[in-house]
Order: structure tokens, then C-alpha cells, then sequence
């Protein structure tokens, strides 16, 4: 049943904080809705058809609801001063749950990394099984974009991020995965147990949760829930779970008889076979057979799948080298995943570390790396690291070149880069961007440093 706040939306006088791919989506959807749309945002001065104004210009007396978008945080003077002047809150996730089809369920997907393939894993898996679903939230299409869309879908599969999950009150899930929670963000919950509650707090949601028992933070915090919980791990399942039996992924959770196993697929039939992949693809199974999905059509899904792009897509081969772009690694958790699925590795990193430390993967991936390339803002995070632990490493930093301008043409800055790792490769060597950081300094988003770097491989290496 729809929240009291989502229902007469017409005439209502809704603040929308923010301007981004969330916040414009929301003012679409609530002034189709009869809603009278008003935009905050610190940076953008006008979007379409809707007035935008600044933050010291916000006067909570003209308004009865401030939708916040999930970037912004509770110590924002924007969302104190509606806490003060007690103006509703509301969220885009909540806003499309009151507002989607009858019969539309939702699962639900949160992580520290790996989120984006796994969610649209699990989608091909249901699509497979004959069901219509989409992924969306975090990934591709807003949540509430999708809800107002002219298809019609059976089930959501919803990325969420831990700032979405922080504002998070009304949605159901018929069951969510927790794949890893790492540091990550800190900058904005203030610290690693506010981020690890606000993953948590997913279960709340949820009927069946499918959890990674490889990760010990969520073991741990999860020992309360009361819900169902199906484990998944790459050891061999207990009864109840899921994990990996030789050359085999097996399910003993979702079968008749625990005491019997059913195949999901074959090991080599996930793409790429690195253990952090076989991992997400067990969590999407565990989701998918909680809507009774078969096996059959699971193991079709995974056959066909490859993961998108900027997530350990290899860009080039030559001389025995391999280039592969994992931009999508932007925290040291999916960086050390990564690098630990290669044996020799020319590392580029850095960008903003958004208050994670580096220390534990530098200490888990110094046996793997021979020369650590660095560029950006937070680079000397790195650096420190790798001076303490691992003085066999050679460091190389990069400067951005005075021709480079984030977003501009030239891509002065990754042909640096390339040019240097390819002075230090050898025949064997994986050269992999895997940055352990954002990547907003210099660059416009992980996909545009991810492309540089790919274009700057196929200039300087390939066609060089």
C-alpha cells in the first residue's frame, strides 16, 4: 500500500533536491503527477522546463515535501533546515514503489562492488526463465524511469546504493543480495559501521536474503536478521546454500532434498572465470530461484552472459601483453579483486579515494604487482602504501599533461599513462587499470576514463 505521502501528489509543492539523472527523473514524474516542481541544486541553473534555485534561497514555507536525491547527505543545510521546519522527506526508490504496477515485484541488490553485472545477470536470468524484467536503480535507468515506462515488466532487479538504501522507508523486496561490504564512502556516512548499517538495513526489506558467506562483515552483521537466510560461498554448500563443487556450481538451498545438490552450470561456463565473477554469478542464481526460476534457464543466462564494459574488459592484446579496463574499480575492495585475478600486473591508479585507506590492499596485492602507475588527486594515498609495504614495487606518477582539460579533447593525460606502462611491460604482464578510486578529479565518470584508456591502448600500443 502506498506511503500517505506518495498518494495526491496533485497540487502538492514539492522541493527536488538535486539536479542529477535522479532528481531530474523525479520532477518529471511528480509534475506528469500534477505536482507543482520546484529544483535545488548548488551547481545547475536550469533543467528543462523546471525552476531551479539555490540552496540559500530555499524557504521551506512554500513547500510540503523535499524529495532528496540519494547523493545528498543528512547533515546538507538543505535537509536540516526541512527536518526543522518538519517538511516530509520523501525518495525517488519510495516514490516509484507507490506509484508502480499492481502485481510488479521487486529483488533488490546491494555491494560494495560488482553490483552493476550481477543485477543485470540476474535480470537475463528471470528473462530466461520467461519472466519480463529489467534491472535498474543504480544502473542504466532510474528506478522510478522504469516504473513510468510504456513496458511492462514482471519483476525489478534494483542496484542500490548505500546512500539510496540510507533514504530507503517503503519498498519491498521478495528477496535482496549482499554481495561484499568493504570500505567505500566514508566521506559521506562518516564512518565504515554507517555504511556497513545503511547495506544491512536492506534485510529490512526483504523475505529472503541471499548473503556471501566469504565475507565476514556481513556474517557478522547479519547474525541477527530473523528472515531466510541461503548462503553462497566458493566452497562446497551445507545444505541450504549455494557454492562451488569441483568444476561445478551447485545449488542445495532451492532443491527439493538439501542432502542433494542441482546443478547451476559449469565453472568455465562464467565469464570471466575469476573468483570474484563466480561469486556474483552464484548471488544471481540464489535470486533468481527465489522466484522459482530453473536451473536449466539459469544456466542458459550465464552461458550467454558477458559482463559491460569498464569492468575487466580487456581492450588489447600484443607482444604477450594484455591492456584490460577496469575503471569500474573505483574502491581498493574491486581493485583488489582485480589485480588478484592477474599474476603480474603494470597497476594505474588513483583519483579521489573518498576517505578509504589503502593499506589492506596494498598489503594483499603486493606480491601480484611490479610497477604501480599513479595519477591523480588522492595518488600519494596509494604511494605511502607502497613505500611502507611493498619498496619492491617501482612508482611511476603521472602529471596531467597543460593540454589536458577533464572532458576535453585531448587524451594527453591516458596516452602518458599507456605509453608509460608500455615501457615497463613484459611478455606475460597484464597492464590494468584498476584505480581503487573515484574518478571525478580528472575525469568526467569512470566510463570516461575507462575509454581514454582504452583509446589511448589502441593509439599508442596497438596502432602505435
Amino acid at each position: 500500500m502506498a506511503h500517505a505521502l506518495y498518494t495526491n501528489l496533485d497540487g502538492k509543492r514539492i522541493l527536488v533536491a538535486g539536479a542529477g539523472v535522479t532528481g531530474a527523473a523525479c520532477a518529471r514524474a511528480l509534475e506528469k503527477r500534477g505536482s507543482v516542481v520546484t529544483i535545488v541544486d548548488e551547481k545547475v541553473t536550469s533543467l528543462e522546463s523546471f525552476s531551479v534555485i539555490t540552496p540559500d534561497a530555499v524557504n521551506f514555507s512554500n513547500f510540503d515535501l523535499l524529495l532528496v536525491s540519494p547523493g545528498w547527505r543528512e547533515d546538507h543545510p538543505v535537509v536540516l533546515a526541512a527536518r526543522a521546519a518538519r517538511i516530509a522527506l520523501i525518495n525517488e526508490v519510495d516514490l516509484a514503489w507507490s506509484l508502480k504496477p499492481a502485481g510488479q515485484k521487486w529483488i533488490a541488490l546491494t555491494g560494495t562492488n560488482g553490483k552493476t553485472s550481477t543485477v543485470e545477470l540476474t535480470a537475463a536470468m528471470l528473462r530466461s526463465g520467461g519472466f519480463q524484467a529489467v534491472a535498474c536503480g543504480n544502473v542504466g535507468t532510474t528506478v522510478i524511469e522504469t516504473v513510468d515506462s510504456i513496458e511492462k515488466h514482471d519483476f525489478l532487479v534494483l542496484e542500490l546504493s548505500s546512500f539510496q538504501l540510507h533514504w530507503l522507508e517503503d519498498a519491498q523486496f521478495v528477496s535482496s543480495a549482499i554481495l561484499n561490504i568493504a570500505q567505500d564512502h566514508v566521506d559521506w556516512h562518516g564512518s565504515f559501521d554507517a555504511y556497513a548499517k545503511d547495506k544491512i538495513s536492506i534485510l529490512d526489506k526483504s523475505m529472503t536474503a541471499v548473503l556471501n558467506a566469504d565475507d565476514g562483515e556481513i556474517v557478522n552483521r547479519t547474525t541477527h536478521w530473523q528472515g531466510r537466510k541461503v548462503f553462497f560461498s566458493l566452497d562446497t554448500p551445507a545444505p541450504g546454500e549455494i557454492g562451488v563443487v569441483e568444476e561445478l556450481l551447485v545449488d542445495r538451498a532451492f532443491v527439493a532434498d538439501p542432502q542433494e545438490a542441482a546443478m547451476i552450470s559449469e565453472l568455465v561456463e562464467v565469464t570471466p572465470t575469476v573468483p570474484h565473477n563466480v561469486s556474483n554469478t552464484l548471488a544471481a542464481a540464489g535470486l533468481a530461484r527465489t522466484v522459482g526460476t530453473s536451473h536449466e534457464a539459469i544456466r542458459a543466462a550465464i552461458q550467454e552472459f558477458s559482463p559491460g564494459r569498464h569492468r575487466i574488459e580487456k581492450v588489447g592484446e600484443k607482444d604477450g601483453i594484455t591492456w584490460i579496463n577496469d575503471s569500474k574499480a573505483t574502491n581498493p575492495h574491486a581493485a583488489s579483486a582485480s589485480i588478484m585475478s592477474a599474476l603480474s600486473v603494470i597497476w594505474v591508479a588513483g583519483g579521489l579515494a573518498k576517505g578509504a585507506s589503502m593499506s589492506e590492499l596494498v598489503t594483499r596485492i603486493k606480491s601480484r604487482v611490479r610497477v604501480a602507475i599513479l595519477i591523480g588527486e588522492d595518488r600519494e594515498l596509494i604511494a605511502q602504501e607502497l613505500t611502507e609495504k611493498a619498496s619492491h614495487i617501482e612508482i611511476i606518477r603521472i602529471d596531467a599533461p597543460t593540454d589536458y582539460v577533464k572532458g576535453g579533447a585531448s587524451n594527453s593525460l591516458m596516452e602518458e599513462v599507456v605509453r608509460a606502462a608500455h615501457a615497463k611491460a613484459l611478455s606475460g604482464d597484464t597492464v590494468l587499470l584498476a584505480p581503487a578510486c573515484a574518478s571525478m578529479d580528472q575525469f568526467i565518470s569512470y566510463g570516461d576514463r575507462g575509454d581514454r584508456f582504452k583509446d589511448a591502448v589502441e593509439k599508442v600500443v596497438i596502432n602505435g
